[in-house]
């Protein structure tokens, strides 16, 4: 239960309306999290808004996608974790056993990817004060200045939505429901049953 309300198209104020519609389009359905931030359409002009920046960064989709579950798991986000589980493994590819470790916040067994993910979680737990080894890490497993600035964008972009569903507890939209995670534990199960629909 949304301690929040959840808007619909004919309920939301005005301003929200345009986003709620564009996204129900290209979603096929309303997710939760837009209908709760249409509750301040200025929040979700800015979720918005600061998605679509983020699609432009370098870091490819799976890459980004890895940040968000980062953030997502890392804030005990649940609906963002499991929203963002659909898009890894339906829109971005990212295989079963990364996924998985992106859930479960153990190592991810790519070296390229556990460098972001090392990253990412060192940006969120030291505020942007990552020390000196994780950064090298990151440069040396290929990712750039700009992308280190990308990263931080996407964890503020991460940081309205996972606060936002924390605060109001967002319930998870029935198409999502197959990812579902709850802070602590990965109570899915693994990914593969989850791709298979067990």
């Amino acid at each position: 239960m949304s301690r929040l309300t959840l808007h619909t198209l004919q309920s939301a104020p005005e301003a929200a309306k345009p986003f709620l519609e564009n996204a129900q389009k290209n979603s096929g359905f309303l997710p939760n999290l837009l209908a709760l931030l249409a509750n301040a359409p200025a929040a979700l002009e800015t979720y918005v808004t600061v998605s679509a920046l983020n699609g432009k960064a370098e870091l490819s989709l799976a890459e980004r996608e890895v940040v968000q579950l980062i953030a997502a798991t890392t804030h005990g986000c649940d609906f963002c974790v499991a929203g963002h589980t659909s898009v890894a493994v339906n829109k971005a590819k990212l295989p079963d056993e990364v996924v998985r470790a992106l859930r479960e916040q153990a190592t991810v067994p790519e070296v390229k990817l556990e460098a972001l993910a090392a990253f990412a979680r060192e940006v969120i737990a030291t505020r942007g004060n990552v020390n000196d080894t994780i950064y090298s890490a990151f440069k040396t497993a290929g990712y750039s200045e700009g992308n280190a600035l990308e990263v931080i964008l996407g964890v503020s972009l991460a940081t309205l939505c996972n606060f936002a569903n924390v605060f109001a507890g967002t319930p998870l939209n029935p198409e999502l429901a197959k990812y579902r995670w709850q802070s602590g534990n990965d109570s899915a199960g693994s990914i593969r049953a989850l791709k298979y629909g067990r």
